[in-house]
């Protein structure tokens, strides 16, 4: 994703040599702050307990002030949303009071994982938008020790901004990225050599996800001889904008060639900012036109941007699922990722961006925040499901590691205490050491905790899953059918990527469940599902219908027959709930007796349902 914007000279002469200079002033904070990261560690908790010392939750635990790491340890809980949730609900109500932080809230982030169907709502300050854009700072002089000439050309990045809504006391919430472009951070951001894009803020501001889309291709395309990097903030993001120019290729070269912008573009902001860049180019017209006419789309990227040096996009865990993808439209440029961030905080960066996206580690920026590791072990190889060591005590969580103490090889869950007024707070994100900067470890992302279905943002858990499958099973009983079995993958083979689910079923007379009858089920299905699956299916279009395939009685029976051969014991095995293992996946696939799909998009509004019923 695209870096903080850095102030520069204005001035031509000198610009070369104070690019230089920034970049090496940045490699050196870097080399500090992970040379000294146990001390800056020690710094950062300090910090956060002194000035947030008499704040209600702190005082409700009996902190009484202390700063060390040992009294802190202690007393305060290791914690999830849930147990926040009711503090949380305070303040989004309109309590003003020090309840988490000393300093006002200023907003919700609203997080793609959820609490009863619903996005998380992760409380955040207004100097948080300048430790963001710190960590943005150190992507470029990062990257330009292994790709230089970066700063001679410009950024195609496809970046947009998603509804919010206001919580009953008046704060908004949203996406933290949405918070970031609609700051003055990035809307007033300083001329500099490494936040030169082709998309106008006008554009990427636009709520229209179509008009947005459509007029960031059309700036890409006219502006394609100076783009040497391209990216999206994750790899389905990225994938989606390459599927929408191969729809919309013939009306954007019409554009091209006239020098206007097409009617459905209706945005006065947007097409006022575009009309700014595009000029009649008839040569660039044809030359578009016969790339995108001449049959398959391989290596459609450098084609039509030929200078391009790497997609910068995020493709660790679930987003590995599109590196094929990727690999075909761009004849297998460098897959980039430079960032590692989430709602509740910004992490850490890639310090080897050009390595295998298989090999993608993180360094924790020790500044950001203070982190503490929880050990975690692999259940099961073949499915792939992690979880924490078995029947963790009160005690154990408490004596959490620290940060230069982790160990090389080893799983844990990362929890954070943040300058917002997080304290101890599983974020749900499993990292496993692989290396070290310094006294700073490095981590490979591993997984999301729990989640066993995502398409794009969506994080569907098994226990949310259950109960929406369990919800649409309900309907079949009138038909003296009932679910045996199923699981489910996420079939990313087309764009959008879509929940695939196999049932197997228990049916008295088949011939008497009408296809609707299914296509129903798939719906309920769609309906239990949570609000960022809800907003991915019917505004963003990044999820595409749900199916259901029905498999022959005895198909579980063979998937655990498969699974006791790879190795797993009869004694632990339980039925994956999510299969990602190809033979797995052919061996149900093999199977399929009839298959359905949702007939229609699932109801979805911004905000909570309870503002909704309030207001």
């Amino acid at each position: 994703m695209p870096e903080a914007p850095k102030i520069l000279s204005d001035s031509a002469d000198c610009i070369d040599d104070i690019v230089v200079e920034n970049n090496n002033k940045v490699l050196k904070f870097i080399e500090d702050v992970t040379a000294d990261a146990d001390e800056v560690q020690r710094r950062v908790l300090s910090e956060i307990l002194s000035r947030s010392a008499n704040v209600e939750y702190l005082q409700r635990y009996g902190l009484n002030g202390c700063t060390d790491r040992e009294t802190f340890k202690k007393v305060i809980p290791v914690v999830t949303y849930e147990d926040l949730k009711p503090d949380i609900e305070r303040i989004a109500n309109g309590d003003t009071s020090p309840i988490l932080c000393s300093q006002p809230i200023s907003e919700f982030l609203t997080s793609s994982g959820t609490s009863a169907g619903e996005r998380k709502l992760m409380p955040t300050i207004e100097e948080e938008l300048g430790r963001r854009s710190l960590l943005y700072s150190l992507l470029m002089p990062v990257m330009s020790q292994f790709l230089p000439g970066l700063d001679k050309g410009k950024g195609m990045y496809f970046l947009f901004v998603k509804s919010e809504a206001k919580t009953p006391g008046g704060l908004v919430a949203r996406p933290v990225l949405t918070s970031y472009y609609k700051s003055s951070h990035f809307k007033n951001s300083p001329n500099d050599p490494y936040t030169n894009y082709t998309s106008p803020k006008e554009t990427i501001l636009c709520l229209d996800s179509y008009q947005s889309m459509y007029s960031q291709l059309l700036c890409g395309l006219f502006q394609n001889e100076d783009v040497v990097r391209v990216g999206a903030v994750f790899a389905s993001g990225f994938i989606r904008a390459i599927q929408f120019l191969e729809k919309h290729w013939s009306l954007l070269c019409k554009d091209i060639r006239t020098g206007t912008i097409d009617s459905k573009i209706t945005d006065p902001s947007v097409r006022e900012a575009v009309m700014k860049i595009l000029k009649p180019n008839p040569k660039l017209a044809d030359f578009v036109e016969a790339e995108c006419s001449k049959g398959p789309w391989k290596g459609i990227i450098t084609r039509l941007w030929p200078e391009t040096k790497y997609i910068d996009v995020i493709v660790t865990g679930t987003m590995s699922q599109y590196i094929p993808a990727l690999d075909y439209y761009s004849n297998a440029l460098p897959l980039v990722c430079t960032m590692y961030a989430s709602s509740e905080c910004y992490f850490g960066i890639n310090l080897n961006p050009l390595c295998n996206p298989s090999e993608v580690s993180y360094t924790l920026i020790p500044n950001m925040a203070y982190f503490e590791f929880l050990p975690v072990t692999r259940k099961d190889e073949l499915t792939g499901s992690i979880s924490e060591p078995t029947a963790l005590n009160d005690k154990e969580k408490q004596q959490l590691v620290d940060l230069v103490d982790v160990k090389l090889g080893q799983d844990y869950e990362l929890v954070v205490t943040t300058y917002a007024g997080l304290y101890r707070y599983h974020v749900g994100d499993i990292l496993r050491v692989s290396g070290f900067k310094n006294k700073a470890p490095q981590f490979n992302f591993i997984c999301r905790k729990n989640v066993v279905l995502s398409i794009d943002s969506d994080k569907t858990d098994e226990v949310e899953l259950q109960n929406a499958v369990k919800n649409a099973a309900n309907q079949l009983l009138q038909y003296e059918a009932s679910l045996v079995e199923y699981t489910g993958y996420a079939d990313t083979s087309a764009i959008p990527g879509r929940y695939v689910l196999f049932w197997e079923l228990s049916v008295k007379d088949s011939t008497l469940i009408a296809p609707a009858v299914f296509e129903d089920c798939c719906f309920t299905v769609e309906e239990s599902l949570n609000s960022v699956y809800r907003q991915g299916r019917v505004c963003d279009k990044s999820i595409g219908p749900l199916e259901i395939r029905v498999v022959e009685n005895g198909t579980f029976d063979m998937l655990m027959d498969f699974a006791l051969s790879q190795g797993s014991s009869i004694n632990q095995y339980k039925t994956p709930r999510c299969v990602k293992y190809a033979p797995i996946i052919e061996l149900l696939n093999s199977r399929v007796i009839s298959s359905y799909f949702s007939p229609k998009c699932p109801r979805w509004t911004a905000g909570h349902k309870q503002w909704c019923t309030q207001n």
